[in-house]
């Protein structure tokens, strides 16, 4: 009768590497969901970017939050993105996040953590108040963006790169550029011009 194959040989006290490795990669993954609930992301962005259970999820999310998980739905559509307020920040985020990926081989959720962190410094929200762009739009702007349901133009007069639908018009013109009249000229909007202009 054949012999069964043996198992290979682990030196003592060493463990096997595909364990280490998987240790390894848990750790790290629930550091990035440390980090990722700490900047506001919601429950399922943490379920398609990490392999952790939904329990430990929610565990690790009660540990440093200290409450339970909000529920409700991720945002599905693209017309928030376009909004006036909305519009100006997310094209920020989105300039961040092309400027940091041309100069690094970082890829997904790494980068995006990364172009947001630098968003906030742009655009620090009032006290108070939640940032306008919240991680989870963020990365769901990503999602949009990589299937083309949004792209970006040049505006035509002061030739920075905004958000607007695929099928936009060519002589596109800014809200900034184009303030509407319920925006008001107010000292947030010229914070908001000059961020977008440094970008």
């Amino acid at each position: 009768m054949a012999s069964k194959p043996r198992a290979a040989a682990v030196e003592p006290g060493r463990e096997p590497v595909v364990q280490v490795k998987s240790v390894l990669n848990e750790v790290r993954e629930t550091q990035l969901a440390v980090d990722l609930f700490r900047l506001g992301a919601r429950l399922q962005l943490l379920e398609a970017e990490t392999s952790l259970s939904r329990n430990r999820l929610i565990k690790l999310y009660k540990e440093v939050l200290g409450g339970s998980p909000p529920k409700g739905m991720l945002p599905f559509s693209v017309d928030w993105f376009l909004t006036w307020q909305p519009n100006i920040h997310a094209s920020l985020f989105v300039a961040i996040h092309r400027q940091l990926q041309a100069g690094t081989s970082e890829q997904g959720i790494e980068i995006i953590v990364k172009a947001y962190r630098l968003y906030l410094e742009q655009m620090p929200p009032e006290p108070g108040h939640d940032p306008v762009l919240s991680l989870t739009r963020a990365w769901t702007l990503m999602r949009f963006l990589g299937s083309n349901m949004l792209t970006t133009a040049r505006c035509r007069c002061c030739r920075g790169e905004y958000l607007i639908l695929p099928q936009g018009h060519y002589q596109f013109v800014c809200g900034l550029c184009k303030v509407p009249s319920r925006a008001g000229k107010t000292r947030k909007v010229l914070d908001e011009v000059a961020a977008l202009a440094r970008a």
